[in-house]
């Protein structure tokens, strides 16, 4: 309960104090560097105890693109300060490199994102270090509104758990494969707070009130329900997922058909069980 009071203190701070200051203007070539940022980084890296080890969030290299791998799954790889700059500033390069033609995102282990560490943000609150609990917010929001806007197209696989912040690192993005294993929800609705990283976004645009339902709720969805409601534009097997990895690393474009070709040539047409919530 104190970590929950704790957090409500740190959202309440950071609503006050507008959470995002920063405006992302689209151009032919994006330029996001201003003083703003500057010392925005400079407190993101002086935060870096989060998690030190830089392994948090691999990185493949492929013949025309990109792939971040979040890389704690003891933890189902939640989400720190250290991961979503790292996150942030390898999109960042990402988008600017010519060579890149588009990026891919997944997780290891039996998660693809759980979410916000809360814990560690808990223990944060304890010690008193509140800006540092604001510095997390504050990186994780501009990196969703950085995917939301992404200038190249975006793979994000939801293969296992994809929950919270974990939904809003993906769902903004251009294609999101759902699998077999994927459990979409919004967990912190039954925490007492409302959803946030993108969910107002992504919640309302969903048919009738299953956005309300969700956010309210917290109830779960699996991948099959996700593709029928329109927040996940693809579905495989599990078992499928190397022969879609293989097949977008020897891709040579950045052509958002082709790409689409190459996710749906694994792909499974499915429709929701009778007892899904989707029926109600």
């Amino acid at each position: 309960m104190q970590a929950l009071k704790s957090l409500s203190a740190v959202r309440r701070s950071l609503h006050r104090n507008g959470r995002l200051t920063h405006y992302r203007y689209i151009s032919a070539q994006p330029n996001y560097a201003d003083a703003q940022d500057h010392d925005f980084q400079d407190q993101a890296n002086k935060y870096m105890h989060f998690a030190t080890n830089p392994f948090k969030v691999l990185v493949e290299g492929r013949a025309y693109s990109r792939a971040a791998i979040l890389n704690r799954p003891s933890s189902l790889n939640a989400l720190n300060i250290s991961m979503v700059s790292r996150l942030k500033r390898l999109y960042e390069s990402w988008e600017e490199n010519p060579n890149i033609g588009f990026v891919v995102m997944k997780g290891s282990g039996r998660a693809f994102c759980s979410g916000g560490d809360v814990i560690t943000i808990y223990q944060v609150l304890n010690e008193g270090k509140v800006e540092e609990c604001k510095t997390f917010y504050k990186t994780l929001y501009k990196f969703v509104y950085l995917l939301g806007t992404y200038l190249k197209p975006h793979v994000a696989v939801l293969d296992g758990y994809t929950m919270g912040g974990g939904a809003g690192i993906s769902l903004p993005g251009m294609f999101r494969v759902a699998t077999d294993k994927t459990v979409f929800s919004t967990p912190e609705a039954q925490m007492g707070f409302h959803p946030d990283a993108g969910a107002s976004f992504y919640l309302s645009r969903l048919p009738g009130y299953l956005g309300e339902f969700l956010a309210l709720t917290g109830e779960k969805l699996n991948g099959v329900e996700m593709v029928a409601c329109g927040l996940a534009t693809h579905y495989s097997l599990n078992a499928r997922l190397p022969g879609i990895d293989e097949r977008l690393g020897n891709l040579m474009t950045d052509d958002t058909s082709l790409i689409e070709n190459s996710l749906a040539h694994y792909g499974d047409l499915v429709y929701p069980d009778k007892r899904s919530v989707l029926h109600k």
